[in-house]
Order: structure tokens, then C-alpha cells, then sequence
């Protein structure tokens, strides 16, 4: 049920309006335009309101019942809800704090920009400085993970013709390589032929 009234809302509390609000912009027509400029500054209140009432009220029989009730009212061309509380209410309301509201958001938004910029400067520290101590200690494994690539490739490049490696390159290659070492026994016949 609940499910049905919140669909009923969803469709007459925002897409008629929508699509009539198209239609008097796409006819020019300053009436209707006014008219649905009007029904959305009172459902814009009343949905920020509904916010807080659904957490209070929900309990109240037949809450959501009035609340449907409520937007067709505001809708009703017999009634004229939204422009009646509009004129009663809104725009005298507005008309006495519109100073003070234009400077609390003058206010809030150099504030907000100014936060924005502190934590965009503080989010580019810690980035640089994270990209740093990562780049600091991963140098070691990344000097080691290329060198065994580099051995790597010159192993496969060694079986190719010695034209194609670079000199110093053979040059650290044949540096790698180990001359076999005389054992101990051949040095020993050779010093003991040496005596005879």
C-alpha cells in the first residue's frame, strides 16, 4: 500500500508538473510559468520538511494518505494550493530574509571554497608524500626486479651472433662469467714437475 501511495506521489507530485512545467516553457507563456515556478518552490519546501516529518510522523494514522492528499491539493487548478500558500506565506517570508539568505550563502560558499582548497592542498601532500616513501622504498625492488630482467634478456641475446650486443655490454657479460679455476691436485702435479 505504502508502495502504491509512494508511486502515486512519484508520478503526480513530480512528473505531471514536470511535464506541464515543459509545456509552459516550450509555449512561452508567462502565466503558466509562473504558476508551476510557484508549485515547485512549495514542493521543494515541502519535500525538505518531509525529510524530518517522516522520521516523526510516520506513526500518525493516515500520514501518508495526507501527504498525497496535500500534493493534489497543492496541484488542484480548483484550489490553487501552491499558489496560494506561495503568495500567503513564501514570498513574504523570502522577501524579509531574501538579504540575510543571499548573505549566509555568499558566506557559505567562500567557505566551502576555502575548505575545498585546505583539503585539496592537505590531499595533494599526503598524495605526493605517499608517492615518495613509495617510490623510496620500492626502488630496491625495482632495481633488482630490472636487473633480472636485463640478465635475462642478455642470456637469450648471448646465443645471437656477438655483432647485435653492445660492447659494454659484452664487455659485463663475460665480467659475469667465471673462468674455470685449476683444482688443487692439477696445481700440486704441476709444482711437483716443476721440482723434478
Amino acid at each position: 500500500f505504502i508502495v502504491c501511495l509512494f508511486f502515486s506521489r512519484l508520478i503526480f507530485g513530480t512528473l505531471y508538473p514536470a511535464y506541464y512545467s515543459y509545456k509552459a516553457v516550450k509555449s512561452k507563456d508567462i502565466k503558466e510559468y509562473v504558476k508551476w515556478m510557484m508549485y515547485w518552490i512549495i514542493f521543494a519546501l515541502f519535500t525538505t520538511a518531509e525529510t524530518f516529518t517522516d522520521i516523526f510522523l510516520c506513526w500518525f494514522p493516515f500520514y501518508y494518505e495526507l501527504k498525497i492528499a496535500f500534493v493534489a491539493w497543492l496541484l488542484s487548478p480548483y484550489t490553487k494550493g501552491s499558489s496560494l500558500l506561495y503568495r500567503k506565506f513564501v514570498h513574504p517570508t523570502l522577501s524579509s530574509k531574501e538579504k540575510e539568505i543571499d548573505d549566509c550563502l555568499i558566506q557559505a560558499k567562500d567557505r566551502s571554497y576555502d575548505a575545498l582548497v585546505h583539503f585539496g592542498k592537505r590531499g595533494l601532500n599526503v598524495a605526493a608524500t605517499a608517492a615518495v616513501m613509495a617510490a623510496s622504498k620500492g626502488q630496491g625492488a625495482l632495481s633488482e626486479r630490472l636487473r633480472s630482467f636485463s640478465m635475462q634478456d642478455l642470456s637469450s641475446i648471448r646465443g645471437d651472433s656477438s655483432s647485435t650486443v653492445p660492447p659494454s655490454v659484452t664487455v659485463r657479460t663475460s665480467s659475469k662469467q667465471s673462468h674455470p679455476k685449476p683444482s688443487r691436485s692439477a696445481s700440486e702435479g704441476t709444482g711437483s714437475s716443476g721440482k723434478c
